[in-house]
């Protein structure tokens, strides 16, 4: 999965985020565990948007992404913003970085987009290796109630005025995993061309997660319904786990 054409279209697709409102409240979660700077690891960063919000607001920043194509985006993002932000290529669970960091978030369900639980126990391993005694790790993951009840088998339209987007799901309910198939039409003097982009998200037992956190070496502080510190409810669509470095 390469994400490379999504990466053309992820900032239309995702405008309603409210990237700033997001910054804000993971800057609150990390200021639970007395961190509001210091060097931050972006997990899963995109096309970049959380990177440059969470520089802005003062933290050192190394963004991490499997896709090439969403860190072209990305640094081009940080070129016109004038933010200074490390970009590498890795997967998040092979990550290997330079020193240790203060901090770590993975926004927008980046978790999910993990093959398996073997995949998401290496991550928080790795977050762990390369994170500091004390350090926060913030991150939100798309619960089972969601994939079941609201991604499930349905489809959705994007239609802007110069891009048509199909978006369709298949539920697995023997895994709670969602297949997206993406196909995109982009006029451009009259003609629609078509590009399409594949991937699946895996959703996990908010329990499972806590215990891979902890063999890890955290200490779970809190799991959150989303943009609250309301405890998560079985209806959640995101849940957000906040976790400190033993």
């Amino acid at each position: 999965m390469s994400y490379d054409v999504f990466s053309g279209f992820y900032d239309r697709l995702t405008d309603n985020v409210e990237y700033e409102k997001r910054a804000d409240y993971f800057c609150r979660l990390l200021s639970l565990c007395d961190i509001q700077g210091g060097i931050l690891l972006d997990l899963g960063c995109g096309t970049g948007s959380m990177s440059v919000k969470m520089a802005e607001k003062g933290f050192d920043v190394i963004g991490v992404d499997s896709s090439v194509g969403m860190l072209g985006v990305a640094q081009q993002k940080a070129y016109e913003t004038g933010r200074q932000i490390l970009l590498l290529n890795q997967p998040m669970q092979d990550i290997d970085l330079y020193g240790t960091v203060d901090c770590a978030i993975c926004v927008l369900d980046g978790i999910n987009h993990l093959n398996d639980s073997d995949e998401v126990r290496q991550t928080f391993e790795k977050v762990s290796l390369f994170m500091n005694k004390g350090g926060a790790f913030a991150f939100d993951v798309n619960t089972i109630y969601k994939h079941r009840n609201v991604l499930a088998d349905n489809a959705f339209i994007y239609d802007f005025d110069d891009l048509f987007c199909a978006w369709q799901n298949n539920y697995n309910s023997a895994d709670n995993s969602v297949d997206i198939m993406l196909d995109f039409f982009e006029e451009e003097d009259g003609v629609y061309y078509r590009s399409s982009e594949n991937f699946s998200e895996q959703a996990y037992e908010l329990n499972d997660i806590s215990l891979w956190l902890s063999d890890a070496g955290f200490d779970i502080i809190g799991i959150y319904d989303d943009l609250t510190t309301d405890p998560v409810k079985p209806d959640s669509e995101r849940a957000v786990f906040l976790a400190k470095k033993k």
